[in-house]
């Protein structure tokens, strides 16, 4: 390597507690993004990072949006003729309701010994405080250790991932000068398990909508209503019951007309040894469900989803209210593999809602997020610099993996500023993100680290 990479290493591996520390301070910092109640906090999150970027010789700074701030910073690196390196991560999270079900207050980060060793709980310790910090303390040690870092690197942080990337489109368009890379590296997914790593190689999209079906112009009392007058909760209810046929297909118009054929990865992915009782047990489960005659991997990795997130409408508080609601709504996310166009499935949902609209009722449809699924190259320079690193710290091969999620952030990467991603993240199944007791294992933080510091020097001598 152009800089010898061991000797930060044992840096990381020495100051791995004030590591910890950092992360827990940026933990403490109630960043709901997507909650107004939360701004002040917000932007002090993006602050903080600023800070810490600065002290560790980086030019940065907020940059404002119409919505929360972006960090920006940037590295210049020894000079030469090395790659440009962006980061990209996020430091908004997911509210933390419901608060009853933490074990510990989700800002007040704990360390809780569990099966695999010590963890961190806290809202945002995986996703994406933790694994964001996983390559700010690499950039740490390489600037305590060697004065520089061996590339130039550009670090671009968000604030609004959480809540569909609104800004982020407009955003890179008018910075993509600034935001100019050989490759994005993104550290916001999973291993495959604790002691083997993973690169992800494909996103699935997304399409988020929320459907409001009104009906009368007010409540009304079910007794002297009821049974004469449009139900909107019963209506939608039904409408988004016959949303899946009885093989688990989503009957969505077009829905499945334009996939990619991805038979030879499907089939590579048959092949691993992947423990479904494991993964269904982290959500207290014991039978998958879903598309008919598609194994698990399939169904979360290269299959489109159809998913209602949310149903209300009427009155919810305690004890009885008998009403029959003006408006009934639902949140409802599909998840799109490559081939599909959101628009088109954009328009086909809409078709399949208004085909069943009952008569005297109205039917409003808001996009809530939309992102496009990808592919990365395999082929890439980029992407074997990143296996050689992580084989370097793991001591075996990553595997090369679907996401069932959706980074809206790499697609429009790749559209904005022409760029590909490597998706090197160091989460687990059962790390609980968006739910209470999210967690980031210590030893999958250290390795991060670790990985991070030894991709540096790799790409430094590609």
């Amino acid at each position: 390597m152009t800089l010898p990479v061991d000797e930060i290493q044992a840096r990381l591996r020495d100051g791995f507690d004030h590591s910890v520390e950092r992360l827990s301070a940026l933990l403490r910092i109630p960043s709901i993004g997507t909650d107004p109640a939360y701004q002040a906090a917000t932007r002090e999150a993006a602050n903080w990072l600023v800070r810490e970027l600065q002290e560790i010789g980086f030019e940065a700074g907020l940059r404002e949006t119409p919505g929360q701030p972006a960090v920006v910073a940037h590295h210049p690196g020894p000079g030469g003729d090395g790659p440009r390196v962006l980061y990209y991560g996020h430091y908004d999270v997911q509210p933390a309701e419901p608060l009853e079900l933490w074990t510990s207050p989700p800002f007040e980060p704990t360390l809780v010994e569990g099966a695999s060793g010590t963890r961190l709980v806290a809202r945002g310790a995986v996703d994406d405080k933790g694994q964001t910090m996983t390559f700010i303390e690499a950039f740490r040690a390489w600037k305590e250790v060697h004065g520089t870092l061996p590339v130039a690197v550009t670090v671009f942080l968000e604030g609004e991932e959480e809540s569909g990337s609104p800004s982020l489109e407009g955003f890179l368009q008018a910075h993509r000068h600034e935001l100019g890379a050989d490759v994005c590296i993104v550290s916001d997914t999973n291993m495959w398990d604790s002691e083997t790593p993973a690169l992800g190689i494909m996103l699935r999209g997304l399409l988020y909508q929320e459907i409001t079906l009104h009906g009368p112009s007010q409540d009304l009392h079910s007794g002297l209503y009821g049974g004469a007058v449009p139900n909107p909760l019963n209506m939608l209810t039904k409408i988004l019951g016959d949303l899946h046929d009885r093989d688990g297909r989503v009957r969505i118009p077009g829905f499945y007309d334009e996939l990619d054929d991805l038979g030879e990865l499907e089939q590579a992915w048959r092949g691993l040894d992947f423990d479904e009782a494991r993964f269904l047990g982290h959500a207290g489960l014991e039978r998958s469900v879903g598309e008919a005659g598609r194994t698990t991997i399939e169904r979360i990795w290269s299959r489109p989803t159809c998913d209602l997130n949310g149903v209300f409408g009427g009155y919810t508080g305690p004890g009885a209210k008998t009403v029959i609601p003006a408006k009934a709504s639902a949140k409802l996310s599909c998840r799109l593999v490559p081939g599909q166009d959101v628009q088109k499935i954009r328009d086909g949902l809409r078709a399949f809602l208004e085909a069943r609209n009952p008569e005297d009722c109205r039917l409003e449809i808001e996009d809530l997020g939309a992102a496009p699924a990808l592919k990365v190259s395999t082929d890439s320079p980029y992407l074997k610099a990143a296996e050689a690193a992580l084989f370097d710290v793991f001591g075996r091969k990553p595997i090369l993996v679907g996401m069932g999620g959706s980074i809206p952030a790499v697609g429009a990467i790749r559209e904005h500023l022409g760029i590909e991603s490597i998706m090197m993240g160091f989460g687990l199944d059962d790390d609980r993100v968006h739910a209470p007791d999210e967690k980031f294992e210590l030893r999958c933080f250290r390795n991060g680290m670790l990985s991070h510091a030894v991709l540096l020097g790799t790409l430094a001598d590609r």
